[in-house]
């Protein structure tokens, strides 16, 4: 009998919003929220993903809803680890005789060696046989589908939940990369602070993730659009609900894309005027759940003066890059990377 050892092998997209795993044979396994419920008294997780995300704002006293990870990075390792013990087991399906799991896991292009160093300790302790990393953007780029083999230039913005990396990217590797702490998260955060200084109401998380979906924009919209929104009065604690337009939204939200779209200019003028001409010609391609954001694609494409288009499934694209990368799991260097040291070689 024969075990087919690959097959145990992950791609991981561990995102500070969400974690989704690539399974060598069986494509994508798991899509989960970062999200880990814990009976702070015992420390037992009481749930992970979708279930302890309906948990955030309602649970007793002795049980905390959270999330583990923050712009990208490991913010709670206890509590990673134990997310990620969970996951890799779901994922896995292993029998006694299976080998721990080979992991590929995806990182921002602005982590430390010790942020690294951390998430890799992390899948360690949760379950990985070894660990390897590939940068956010070179995954996006390879799960959009963008044949990055050749000397061609093509420029990648993957707009996550915690950060929004850039990168131009030629012949299978980053030639000049960037990365935000702005993303959907802090889109979240924007409409909450809105909504508290202006109508005096508090908002959960999800209420304004739920308003950015439904009617959040950075272009104007040809009709304004409403929702009631439900939230407690500062002031006297009581619940109320009003309506909030679609241009107020807007009106929050279009200084963040302001800055992303700054920053892309930004990289280009740091790029190869050939790279740049290949950019030109080429577009550049929006991944991340937040490049979903209404008017994204066209507030950037005005910006920048370069056509820009949403990848096809712009969330699953780093997941999908992940999977594609387990072929060349045997060529790659287990451990740290150190991107931030290639950054500034490259800068220099």
């Amino acid at each position: 009998m024969r075990f087919n050892f690959a097959s145990n092998d992950f791609g991981v997209d561990l995102g500070t919003s969400n974690v989704l795993i690539n399974a060598a044979d069986k494509g994508l396994v798991i899509r989960e929220p970062s999200v880990v419920a814990v009976d702070k008294n015992t420390g037992k997780v009481l749930q992970v993903g979708a279930a302890a995300r309906n948990m955030l704002g309602r649970t007793p006293g002795n049980v905390v809803a959270m999330y583990p990870l923050k712009d990208g990075v490991v913010s709670d390792h206890e509590m990673t680890v134990k997310m990620l013990q969970i996951l890799f087991q779901s994922a896995s399906k292993s029998s006694l005789f299976s080998p721990k799991p080979r992991i590929i896991l995806s990182v921002p292009s602005g982590i430390t060696e010790v942020e690294e160093r951390t998430v890799i300790n992390a899948a360690i302790e949760a379950g990985a046989r070894r660990v390897y990393l590939i940068e956010e953007p070179l995954a996006a780029a390879l799960g959009a589908g963008l044949d990055i083999s050749g000397p061609n230039g093509h420029m990648v913005v993957d707009i996550g939940g915690g950060t929004t990396d850039i990168a131009v990217l030629t012949m299978n590797d980053v030639a000049i990369s960037s990365s935000l702490k702005i993303a959907g998260n802090t889109f979240d955060e924007a409409i909450t602070h809105y909504i508290r200084s202006k109508y005096g109401v508090v908002i959960g998380q999800a209420t304004a993730e739920d308003i950015k979906i439904q009617i959040g924009c950075v272009s104007p919209r040809r009709e304004d659009i409403s929702m009631l929104v439900k939230g407690r009065e500062v002031k006297t604690g009581t619940p109320r609900e009003f309506p909030i337009l679609s241009s107020e939204v807007y009106n929050v939200l279009t200084r963040y894309a302001r800055i992303i779209g700054d920053e892309i200019l930004s990289v280009l003028q740091d790029t190869s005027p050939e790279l740049v001409g290949d950019i030109a010609q080429n577009g550049i391609t929006l991944t991340g759940g937040s490049s979903l954001l209404a008017g994204m694609a066209e507030y950037l494409t005005k910006h920048t003066g370069i056509n820009c288009t949403v990848a096809d499934n712009p969330e699953c694209c780093v997941a999908f890059g992940c999977g594609k990368s387990l072929s060349w799991i045997n060529h790659m260097n287990e451990g740290t990377i150190n991107i931030a040291r290639k950054r500034i070689l490259r800068q220099g």
